[in-house]
């Protein structure tokens, strides 16, 4: 089982940016893909951005140019860099990983952009 943790989350101004980070519990090499999925209240939870073991990205429309999903083998831990960031971007932002079939999420991080 891969247990996910996420951090980074909080409170920013639009035009702002973050970065998230997501640890793993095991080699990020070894989970066929993570991303990163986010869920606004009253709506479904969506995909922002993944990256496939092989290191192939790819983005929700909304959020290219704006976001990048990147990994650090060293430690374990994916990141999700967010610039130009939209009050449209408020949402809980959830750490994914699926390997072999099986899915597994983070406990979620907040992320606020006020206009």
């Amino acid at each position: 089982q891969v247990q996910l943790v996420e951090s980074g989350g909080g409170l920013v101004q639009a035009g702002g940016s973050l970065r998230l980070s997501c640890a793993a519990s095991e080699s990020i090499f070894s989970i066929n893909f993570m991303g990163w999925y986010r869920q606004a209240p009253g709506n479904q939870r969506e995909l922002v951005a993944r990256i496939a073991r092989g290191g192939t990205t790819s983005y929700a429309e909304s959020v290219k140019g704006r976001f990048t999903i990147s990994r650090d083998s060293a430690k374990n831990t994916v990141y999700l860099r967010m610039n130009s960031l939209k009050p449209e971007d408020t949402a809980v932002y959830y750490c994914n990983a699926n390997h072999f079939g099986a899915t597994y999420w983070g406990q979620g991080t907040q992320v606020t952009v006020s206009s």
